[in-house]
């Protein structure tokens, strides 16, 4: 490699790597936030936690690139603007797009993994991170019996305790209402004190008991009407509580398989056809079914005189012929409204199907054309931000994080409102997943002829002399 490329491709890595760990801390905390309540309190371990969030710092990748390939490109070409070595290069001969071409060939690549992994280990990940926050999600809250409050997370006991010792084990004043004969608050223990401790492999909960004693009522079933209770002391008691609800319980990951985030390229490709084959089939046999029943139908052609109307006789009509008449008409009539009101909500029951299956379409189109849209915007932000850099002529982390912002939150701004507008079914997926990079590209277009020509675009010297003219014409 060159002196001049590995040059410019070490000075790209660095701010690279800075701003895509800052862009993907970012998303992570975005997930953070969301996902919050769901996470605290329920006693997971260490292994659990860094299971999860490894999964979901890979799912930021897809949407971190860009927004790294953006500010980086920005902070190199500003910094060497800033140090007049884009002046020097140029001075030499060597046009901006020459200078560019080994960052184009890095910010290529880039797409293209970016594609890969989206195709491909993005719908693994998906899988391990949703079917595993679903299972957080489901888990109870951890053990934690508080004082002078009712603990029903136990099933089938409610237990209170009035006070804790320093030592977290010792308790005064214990009571359990045993509900396990779904039978109401039968059966109680009480106890002056006691020690609570879970077993070694913290499956169960062990309570010794101390100086207590039992209530028990039992139901006479010949007499329904006659209780008799039951008390029984004792001085030491254990009661085992199994903590089976408070455990992680693993999911089949296959019920989450079927997830449009979960599925490549091909298996979408499968996916919508399927969809829609079922969904042609759906509209083939209503058309069938319906000119079937439908007066005037292909099939009933040959059948439209089947149905004999009364035939009145314009001469000397008689008054129980013309009451036969109209009673006969009305009769049709009625047959004729409950035909058309049948048809019309086997209509609706075949159109609420329909709708049915164009949603996933939808969304499986969406997926579709996502895994592409995002991969290309790594190369397109890549010519806004270089070329950019080199008007801006501003290193660092000051006015470049300022404007990368700004443009990346009007390309993903517009990028959301594209994907809301096609899972609204406004606007096709291939629109609307795409209209983004469809405003970028002329930007990015725009900003390097304009940096070609060392243009001064973003420099407030050259508007203030401009305003100056007009005034000084019009004076």
């Amino acid at each position: 490699m060159r002196t001049l490329p590995r040059y410019i491709i070490s000075s790209y890595i660095g701010p690279f790597l800075m701003t895509f760990f800052i862009a993907v801390f970012v998303l992570f905390m975005q997930f953070l936030w969301k996902y919050v309540d769901d996470l605290i309190g329920k006693g997971l371990d260490t292994y659990t936690l860094a299971k999860l969030f490894f999964f979901v710092i890979l799912t930021t990748f897809p949407l971190a690139l860009p927004l790294a390939i953006l500010l980086s490109s920005l902070m190199t070409f500003g910094n060497l603007g800033e140090q007049f070595e884009l002046v020097a290069l140029k001075s030499t001969g060597m046009s901006l797009q020459k200078i560019m071409s080994p960052l184009i060939i890095v910010a290529f690549l880039t797409s293209v993994g970016a594609f890969f992994f989206s195709n491909n280990m993005l719908p693994y990940v998906n899988l391990k991170m949703n079917s595993l926050l679903y299972d957080i999600q489901q888990k109870k809250p951890a053990f934690n019996i508080k004082e002078g409050i009712f603990y029903n997370g136990i099933e089938g006991y409610t237990i209170r305790i009035e006070r804790k010792e320093s030592d977290g084990i010792t308790c005064h004043n214990i009571m359990i209402y045993d509900h396990t004969q779904n039978a109401g608050n039968n059966k109680v223990i009480t106890s002056e004190y006691g020690i609570m401790k879970l077993t070694e492999d913290k499956q169960f909960l062990s309570i010794d008991l101390f100086n207590g004693t039992s209530y028990e009522e039992m139901i006479n079933t010949k007499k329904p009407n006659s209780h008799t209770l039951t008390r029984s002391k004792f001085k030491e008691q254990t009661i085992k509580f199994d903590l089976a609800g408070f455990r992680l319980m693993r999911s089949q990951e296959d019920m989450f398989r079927s997830n449009y985030e979960m599925l490549n390229i091909a298996q979408i490709n499968k996916s919508i056809d399927s969809l829609t084959i079922e969904k042609e089939k759906g509209i083939s046999l209503f058309k069938n079914k319906f000119s079937e029943i439908f007066p005037g139908g292909k099939k009933n052609k040959q059948k439209k005189d089947s149905v004999n109307f009364p035939v009145i006789q314009p001469t000397n009509p008689q008054p129980v012929a013309i009451s036969s008449a109209v009673n006969e008409k009305e009769r049709l009539i009625d047959m004729a409204l409950n035909l058309a009101r049948n048809k019309k909500y086997y209509a609706e029951n075949v159109l609420s199907d329909t709708n049915n299956i164009d949603h996933p379409i939808v969304s499986l189109n969406i997926q579709w054309h996502k895994k592409f849209s995002l991969s290309l915007a790594c190369l397109v932000l890549f010519f806004v931000g270089a070329p950019l850099g080199a008007i801006i002529r501003k290193g660092g982390l000051g006015m470049p994080v300022v404007v990368s912002v700004i443009i990346f939150i009007f390309f993903w701004v517009i990028m959301i409102s594209g994907e809301k507008m096609v899972n609204e079914e406004v606007l096709p997926a291939y629109i609307g997943m795409w209209i983004a990079t469809i405003v970028t590209t002329p930007l990015g277009l725009f900003l390097t002829v304009k940096a070609t020509s060392d243009s001064s675009l973003f420099d407030a010297d050259a508007y203030n002399k401009f305003f100056q003219k007009i005034f000084r014409r019009k004076k």
